[in-house]
């Protein structure tokens, strides 16, 4: 079988397909993944075959150049379900995202990865959830189109909203800014748009079923699998602490997107030097230089793959970005999320607040006295760790990869 990987180029999301990629692979399918030349090294580095499409995207230099554009209304997704928002809000969303996100990381490779769907004729076109690239090449080649989710699915429940709401608006008044662009930039492969292009065949979620957002789309449960890239197990992770230990990460892809983090870490490690716990700063090498001293409670390390490190973990203070959330999830650590609003973090965030296994806060109010306060609540209530072994356990109860790969095979054979 031929499987044609189609992700943003963005490197947390490609780590959220590696493991599926792995399974594919030594199950004796045939493997590429498509992406801009910028994750061709990338992807040659986990062992992967990469299919460089089209041209690199701009998109990290308008982010660094509107940092504050995490927190606005426009990018959240989070809140976008049946009686949450009204159609000229929705509209307005849309009307935004499509030129100024989806078409911006999807335009520089839509033709080449058409291109190659064309000559190549994968039978199975595993996508991200947003790179409609990936879509029109599955629609091109007649594969069977899965769509891989680095997030929970606001995007396919938003949809679903919009789709429901312009039909009660007058037809003068019903515009589809989505629909419109990939009707447009299909139209050269004989592609048009409709729901089925849109949210794939099916999609694969990794997250608990409790986490999730309602959905009306054919689901397929896939247990998460960490991949955190190059990981080496130190010697100093091998033995249990001798005090809980707290982990501060805000992850290494943000920081680099928007070229800084949202909350100072110095505050953090200084507003946590008073607990009797140890703390380890897992940060990208360029700020762990810039950190200066730090409190004797704690240790500032880089070169630390989370999956090695969460295992001896109390708590966990982070961004609110997938793959630490995730990683989190599945070794049971408590969570403290000190996020933006973008995309589904709020989502996430209050689900596993209403889990009990973790603390939900936006950046702009998380001072050293918040801080302190929810990380001693969230060591000392032993509700939050046992909340957190349920959700570890639910998720250690869904398919693997590897079993995921029975599965699409059998999609296949029955397209």
């Amino acid at each position: 079988m031929r499987v044609l990987f189609a992700g943003l180029s963005e490197k947390s999301h490609l780590y959220c397909m590696v493991p599926l990629a792995w399974a594919l692979t030594a199950a004796g399918h045939e493997v590429r993944m498509a992406s801009t030349p910028a994750l061709t090294d990338i992807i040659t580095g986990t062992g992967l075959v990469a299919a460089p499409v089209g041209r690199d995207h701009g998109m990290h230099q308008a982010m660094a150049l509107a940092r504050d554009s995490q927190d606005e209304e426009f990018a959240n997704w989070s809140r976008l379900g049946p009686g949450e928002v009204d159609w000229p809000s929705l509209r307005t969303r849309y009307e935004l995202s499509v030129p100024y996100g989806f078409a911006l990381y999807n335009d520089p490779v839509i033709d080449d990865t058409a291109a190659l769907a064309q000559s190549w004729e994968p039978q199975l076109v595993v996508c991200d959830p947003l790179a409609y690239a990936g879509a029109i090449a599955a629609r091109v080649s007649g594969a069977v189109d899965v769509r891989l989710l680095w997030s929970a699915d606001v995007y396919g429940r938003a949809r679903r909203t919009y789709v429901d709401l312009m039909s009660q608006v007058p037809p003068d008044e019903r515009v589809d800014p989505l629909a419109d662009w990939l009707d447009k930039r299909g139209a050269p492969f004989g592609v048009s748009c409709d729901e089925e292009l849109i949210n794939g065949h099916y999609t694969i979620d990794t997250l608990p079923p409790s986490l999730r957002p309602p959905s009306a789309l054919r689901e397929l449960s896939m247990r998460y699998v960490p991949y955190n890239g190059a990981a080496v197990w130190w010697d100093w992770l091998r033995e249990a602490p001798e005090r809980p230990r707290v982990c501060v990460t805000f992850g290494w892809s943000n920081t680099e997107a928007y070229g800084g983090d949202y909350v100072s870490v110095p505050e953090i490690l200084g507003a946590l030097a008073g607990l009797d716990i140890e703390v380890v700063a897992a940060l990208p090498p360029r700020q762990r230089a810039a950190l200066g001293d730090i409190p004797a409670n704690a240790r500032a390390v880089e070169g630390v793959a989370l999956d090695t490190l969460l295992p001896s973990c109390s708590a966990i203070i982070h961004h609110g970005g997938w793959g630490t959330y995730s990683t989190a999830l599945v070794h049971a650590v408590p969570q403290l999320a000190l996020s933006t609003t973008v995309a589904d973090l709020e989502w996430r965030g209050r689900s596993l607040e209403h889990a009990g296994a973790g603390i939900f806060a936006h950046h702009s109010e998380a001072g050293a006295d918040l801080v302190l306060s929810h990380t001693r609540q969230i060591l000392d209530d032993p509700g939050f760790a046992s909340a957190a072994r349920r959700l570890r356990d639910e998720s250690a109860a869904m398919p693997s990869p590897r079993d995921m790969v029975a599965t699409l095979e059998q999609l296949v054979a029955e397209r």
